[in-house]
C-alpha cells in the first residue's frame, strides 16, 4: 500500500483517539471531576482497529502488541457501563471478529515475521518502543482492575500518571522512528493527562472561569450534555 495512504490511516486512527480524549476532557472540565463517558470507549474500539491495521502495515511490533493487548478492556468498560448490549448487533460482531481475524491472518500468513524483523527499526528502539507501549497500555489494565473492584467504569488518578509516563516514552520513540502519527498524538495527549491529574487533586475545571458569562456557560453545558 502507498506509504501516504498508510500514514493517512494512522492519522485517522489518532484523530479518533484525539476525539475520545477531547470528549472525556471536555466533560471532566465541565463537571470539575474526572468522568468516564461511554463515547470514550466506543470511539476507542473503532480507533484501535484502525491503529492495529496501521501498525501491521508499518511493520511496527510495538503498535501491534499494544493494540491487541488493550482491545478487550475497551469492550469490558462498555459492559461495566451497561452500554455494550445497547450497541447494534452487527457492530458488536465486527468488534469481536475483526481483531481475531487480524491475529489469525498474521499467524497463518507468516507476516508476523516481517513485523519482528523490521530492518528500519534498531533492536534498541524496538525494545524501547515495545516497553513504552506496554507501559502506556498497562494504564488500561490498572483501570480495568480498579473498575472491577468498584463495580463501575472509572478513570482513577493512577491511570493518568501511567498515561503521562508511557506517552513521554512513546513521544521519544516517535522521534527516533520518524513517525508523524505518534508524534502528533502524544504531543497533545500529555497536556490532557496532566489536566486530569490536576482535576483528581481538586483543581477546578477550566470552564469554571466562564461561570460569569451566561452565553459561553450555556454553550459549554449544551455540548457537555451531548457527551454520554
Amino acid at each position: 500500500m502507498n506509504n501516504i495512504l498508510i500514514i493517512a490511516l494512522g492519522f485517522l486512527a489518532q484523530i479518533l483517539f484525539f476525539l475520545r480524549t477531547i470528549a472525556q476532557w471536555f466533560k471532566s472540565e465541565k463537571e470539575g471531576e474526572v468522568i468516564s463517558p461511554i463515547i470514550f470507549w466506543q470511539i476507542s474500539l473503532v480507533a484501535s482497529i484502525l491503529m492495529l491495521t496501521y501498525g501491521i502495515l508499518r511493520n511496527d511490533f510495538a503498535i501491534v502488541v499494544g493494540q491487541f493487548l488493550v482491545y478487550t478492556i475497551y469492550i469490558r468498560n462498555l459492559q461495566l457501563k451497561n452500554a455494550w448490549r445497547k450497541m447494534h448487533l452487527l457492530s458488536r460482531i465486527l468488534a469481536v471478529i475483526v481483531p481475531i481475524a487480524f491475529l489469525f491472518w498474521l499467524i497463518y500468513s507468516g507476516n508476523y515475521s516481517s513485523i519482528l524483523q523490521n530492518k528500519e527499526v534498531s533492536r534498541f528502539w524496538m525494545i524501547w518502543g515495545t516497553l513504552a507501549q506496554l507501559i502506556f497500555i498497562s494504564r488500561f489494565f490498572y483501570q480495568w482492575i480498579y473498575s472491577e473492584k468498584e463495580k463501575e467504569s472509572l478513570l482513577p488518578v493512577g491511570f493518568w500518571v501511567i498515561s503521562t509516563l508511557g506517552s513521554l516514552m512513546i513521544f521519544t520513540y516517535s522521534i527516533a522512528r520518524l513517525d508523524p502519527v505518534l508524534f502528533a498524538a502524544h504531543s497533545f495527549g500529555i497536556f490532557v493527562y496532566l489536566r486530569n491529574i490536576l482535576l483528581h487533586f481538586g483543581k477546578g475545571g477550566l470552564f469554571a472561569k466562564f461561570s460569569n458569562k451566561p452565553g459561553m456557560n450555556k454553550l459549554i453545558s449544551k455540548v457537555s450534555d451531548k457527551i454520554k
